[in-house]
Formats: C-alpha cells, structure tokens, sequence
C-alpha cells in the first residue's frame, strides 16, 4: 500500500470514529432524560460500535467470504429498527426524544460532511457509480444545509416547518438511496450495477462505520424528527398526548 494511500485511510479513519463518538453521544441524549439513562444508552451503543469494528477487522460481512449484502443489510436495519422500535414504545427513550431540541437532531447532521470520503473513493475507483457520486454530493449537501436548517428550526420554531420537512425529507431518502445503491453494487443475487469496482470496500475499516453505524443513527433520527414534526398525528400512532415544544425563544 502507497504512503499517500496509508494516510487517507489513516485520516478517513480519524474523522469517521470522530464523527460516531459525537453522533453516538447525541443519541445517547436521545434515549434518555437521566444521566444515568444516557451512561447506560452510551455503553450499550459503545458495544453495538466495538461489534461493527469486530465485523470489519474480520470480514464477516465480505460479499465472497463472508455474509453478503443480506448481512450487510441486517447490519444496517435491524439497529435502525431497534432504535425507532424504541422512540415509538412508552418509556423514557420515547419521551427523551420529545425532549431533545430539535434544532439538535437536525445539526448533528452536519457531519454528514463526511460523504465527502465518498466522493473521494470515487476518484481513486475505489467504490463505484452511481452508488459513490449520489450518496456522497448527497451527504455533503445535506451536512451543509443542516446547520442553517437547524438555526431556522431554532429561531423561528414552528413557522419553519416547511423548511425542516424539505431538509428531513432530502436527508431520509438519501441514506435510503444509499442503502439501496451498496446493496445492489455488491457482489451477489441482488446485483444491478456490474461495472468494477463494487462496493465490497463499505464491509471493511473504517468504511464499515458508515453503514453500519452512522447511517442506523442518521436515519433513526431522521424518523425522530418526522415524529416531531406532526405532533398531533404521531400522538394518535404513539397513544399519547401532543406535546409541542416552542423553539421559537419568544
């Protein structure tokens, strides 16, 4: 491996765990109003990253050696599902969503940024298009709208409703896009995209963090933030009484 090429990884690295120690603590935040809840949130998510690394250092998830896109799916949705599972049942975790401002779930998305990678694997036939352009100029304009959306949603409260559905929407189905472009340029059964290189790179280190832990965050809160957005219709599906919070600072 060339010196240059060492050190992306080395520096892809250093941002992309940065980047999931501060969106992990987020949602630690998310899942509980106590400290103690957070501590205990933080660690089951500690343990839940140590596995992805786990995945990655050993390959289990290798389209030819190991599990396959159908594991590198269940990586992905089953988290993803465990934490909206978790916003939708009665209990601390539902009622600390309700709670985090929002203008917080929307700013961590700024380090959405880091789908700049993507862009850059592009360049260097590491990962294939469509999947590397779509999901990677995808993340960089939803990172940098994040932070004026969020200071709209902060500032003028509900009135910039519109403004944050837009964002959310954008930012939901481009992680969704990006599942579904991986998948099918993995080698297997699913297999649209054919041209070389593939997307095997996205099951080994540190790339495996993206699918496999930030992107199960990024669309969990995602789903968070819909539920905020309607109150009155996500009260009758959660059986709980609407409960608005003015953002506005007035």
């Amino acid at each position: 491996m060339s010196e240059p090429h060492m050190l992306s990884d080395t520096l892809s690295t250093i941002a992309t765990t940065g980047g999931a120690a501060v969106v992990a603590a987020v949602l630690s935040f998310t899942l509980s109003r106590t400290i103690r809840g957070q501590l205990r949130a933080a660690m089951i998510i500690a343990v839940w990253f140590l596995v992805v690394v786990t995945l990655g250092a050993t390959g289990a998830l290798d389209p030819q050696s190991g599990a396959g896109p159908l594991g590198l799916g269940a990586a992905v949705l089953v988290p993803c599902g465990v934490v909206c599972f978790a916003f939708l049942l009665p209990g601390p975790a539902r009622e600390a969503m309700w709670n985090v401002p929002l203008e917080a779930l929307i700013a961590v998305n700024i380090l959405r940024v880091l789908g700049a990678s993507f862009v850059l694997l592009y360049a260097a036939h590491e990962l294939p298009a469509p999947l590397a352009p779509v999901s990677g100029w995808g993340d960089i304009v939803v990172g940098l709208t994040a932070g004026p959306v969020a200071w709209i949603a902060a500032r003028y409260g509900s009135s910039a409703k519109a403004w944050v559905l837009a964002w959310n929407v954008i930012g939901f189905v481009d992680l969704i896009a990006a599942i579904g472009l991986g998948a099918t340029s993995s080698p297997g059964p699913i297999r649209l995209f054919t041209d070389p290189p593939g997307s095997s790179i996205m099951t080994t280190l540190p790339w495996i963090m993206i699918p496999c832990f930030l992107v199960p965050i990024w669309e969990a809160l995602h789903i968070a933030i819909f539920l905020r957005l309607f109150p009155e219709h996500s009260s009758r599906l959660l059986n709980r009484p609407a409960v608005v919070r003015d953002t506005s600072g007035s």
